[in-house]
């Protein structure tokens, strides 16, 4: 009996795919065309969609062509939009960031080799390139020219979207944390939120990767994956509240601002290191990298994945590293600001990228010094130790701000 054979669960994901894609473009063309049209081309799509929702995706894809060419056709300020704002200034510039971003994770992944070859006294890449520097670039070329195989019974649909959706979310992260006073790619009063929430996806891209690679092994990691997110959600938003509070935003900018005097990880260092250690399970890191146990599920949501694919993934991990390393500098220690002020001559991108290296190379120290989890263990110290560590914390911490009258006026607390 093939229990992942789930026709209601697939129906499911189609139609929360198509009703994604419509209110997307819905946010969108608001902005350029009279509503009373776009509702009935609206339920034009809508009728066509669902006439199709049992037919392939990869069959049905010149119905997309004829989408686009009836939005062509319609919607004349749209197109404007799209040459003129969206290729001129965002693509070029996401192309750009994205490019640039690959350099750092491509040499984070060769440290990691790197050192967990030395903690394991072995010499790790030592033939490509000097001192074997090139591995990653080596890695890389094999990875893009083999045969992306696509296992039988799978979901063929989601089974290429999910690495895609997965390293796009990594990417899409980036370009809302700052990393400088300045050079922002998307900066709002809520980027905190915003950040939090896209990182947050990237859990749902592992479920449905092992769903649909229709292999046990897979599935199971799935499963991991959503026992590890419920354990570890709640200890993370409660650990970054206390600094919320004090600051009064969520944006990202201002909470560096007020590190001027102190960093954050002095005042609040219970909630640094429950955010630390949420962060390593996000990251599906060791010791929590139980959604791809090799010991246990082969390669766990990874099993049936080869080449570029596979990439995607990986990818996604060391891009989600830096960004969470790149999230607790924000919060904690200082952003971009210089750690004495007699040093504040040295620039800020340096800044940032000399507390990004020391901070992601705790990812890997402890990857190579600490044995995994088991599933229920990771869940009893989320539960027992996590969660009421940073609630703990944000209560006392909250109980001091309000008596010490530190509390922003926009939260109007009050004791007495």
């Amino acid at each position: 009996m093939n229990f992942l054979n789930l026709n209601f669960f697939n129906f499911i994901l189609v139609f929360l795919e198509s009703f994604t894609f419509y209110f997307f473009f819905l946010f969108i063309f608001l902005e350029f065309v009279d509503p009373l049209k776009f509702f009935v081309y609206l339920l034009l799509l809508g009728f066509v969609s669902f006439k199709n929702l049992h037919k392939d995706f990869f069959n049905e894809s010149y119905t997309n062509v004829i989408y686009f060419i009836l939005v062509c056709l319609t919607f004349k300020k749209f197109i404007y939009f799209l040459l003129f704002k969206f290729f001129k200034n965002i693509l070029l510039e996401g192309i750009f960031t994205i490019v640039f971003l690959l350099i750092p994770v491509a040499a984070y992944s060769l440290l990691d080799r790197k050192i967990i070859a030395l903690v394991q006294r072995r010499k790790g890449p030592n033939v490509i390139g000097l001192w074997g520097l090139l591995q990653f670039l080596i890695d890389g070329i094999k990875l893009f020219f083999k045969e992306i195989i696509v296992p039988t019974r799978s979901n063929s649909r989601w089974f290429i979207l999910s690495p895609v959706l997965a390293s796009s979310l990594s990417f899409a992260a980036w370009f809302v944390l700052p990393v400088h006073p300045v050079l922002c790619f998307y900066n709002t009063s809520l980027d905190l939120l915003l950040l939090l929430t896209i990182s947050s996806l990237n859990v749902y891209t592992i479920i449905l990767a092992g769903w649909s690679s229709n292999s046990r092994y897979a599935f199971l990691g799935s499963l991991r994956a959503i026992a590890q997110i419920i354990s570890y959600e709640l200890p993370m938003f409660f650990s970054i509240m206390p600094i919320v509070v004090f600051v009064g935003s969520l944006d990202l900018k201002s909470i560096v601002f007020s590190q001027a005097s102190i960093f954050f990880i002095f005042p609040f260092f219970p909630s640094a290191l429950v955010f630390f250690i949420c962060t390593v399970a996000e990251t599906n890191r060791a010791p929590f990298d139980l959604p791809e146990a090799e010991s246990e599920l082969v390669a766990g949501y990874n099993t049936e994945y080869s080449s570029l694919v596979f990439a995607f993934f990986f990818i996604s991990e060391y891009a989600s590293m830096l960004l969470m390393s790149g999230l607790w500098i924000d919060l904690f220690f200082g952003g971009w600001l210089p750690f004495f002020n007699f040093l504040d001559f040295i620039p800020a991108n340096i800044n940032f990228g000399l507390k990004l290296c020391i901070i992601s190379f705790f990812y890997v120290f402890i990857r190579a010094n600490l044995p995994r989890y088991r599933y229920d263990q990771l869940m009893n110290f989320g539960w027992k130790i996590l969660l009421p560590t940073s609630l703990s914390f944000f209560i006392v911490s909250l109980f001091f701000l309000v008596l010490l009258d530190l509390v922003p006026d926009v939260f109007n607390l009050k004791i007495f």
